[in-house]
């Protein structure tokens, strides 16, 4: 056979079927190509149940292993996303049950910036104050995914943010195409209402007790 290109996954220029062919006759470093191809949609379904990024990645990695090591069991009826994405939610869930709760998040902005569900281009015709402006922006709508129940966080950051199909979502959540669509039209209503209480928040643009000690006091030498 041809030899692949490893460049050409980026493209997709091989195909899936191929790749996973070629995997199972032995060529085994060719598994990279579909690591590559499912890293960022396999972190954001993760993420939607998972906020601590050393947990993320240590069952990201997992999830690749078990993958690797039943690959014979897939069947090309589906694409391998939906396959891995079916073994990364029993893996999660798993992780959850062993821990005994739901994982919660407290954590600065840097930290957000850090496991952020929301990609950030590095867009060079940006200032750098538009460009802290489209980060706070992504951070707050980020930070109001996170307040949505699992099973509405899970399908919005499917079908929303990695454009999933519906068909797609319902194989890999085992639920029907009706109960995908309720749970993102539910989605989609509960971030309005919770982005909209944000920004009629009475504490946005607060001044501030620090400032306002600052200010006065400086005004008060200078009169």
């Amino acid at each position: 056979m041809e030899a692949i290109n490893i460049n050409d996954f980026n493209n997709h220029k091989i195909k899936e079927p191929e790749v996973i062919q070629r995997i199972l006759a032995g060529e085994k470093e060719l598994y990279e190509i579909l690591v590559r191809r499912n890293n960022q949609k396999l972190y954001r379904v993760i993420r939607s149940y998972i906020k601590d990024e050393a947990e993320i990645e240590d069952l990201m990695q997992n999830i690749y292993i078990k993958g690797f090591t039943k690959l014979y069991q897939f069947k090309l009826e589906s694409s391998f996303s939906t396959w891995l994405i079916r073994i990364a939610i029993n893996e999660s869930l798993a992780r959850i049950r062993e821990k005994g709760k739901l994982y919660h998040l407290n954590e600065t902005s840097d930290n957000f910036k850090t496991n952020s569900i929301l990609e950030i281009p590095d867009d060079k015709q940006l200032n750098p104050q538009q460009k802290m402006i489209r980060k706070e922006a992504i951070l707050l709508v980020e930070n109001a995914i996170d307040q949505l129940d699992i099973k509405y966080k899970t399908v919005y950051i499917m079908k929303e943010i990695e454009e999933m199909s519906t068909k797609e979502i319902a194989l890999a959540l085992n639920l029907s195409i009706a109960n995908v669509k309720i749970r993102f039209h539910r989605a989609k209503t509960m971030l309005k209402d919770t982005l909209y209480n944000l920004s009629i928040d009475k504490n946005i643009f607060e001044f501030g007790f620090s400032r306002c000690d600052r200010i006065t006091e400086n005004v008060m030498k200078n009169i």
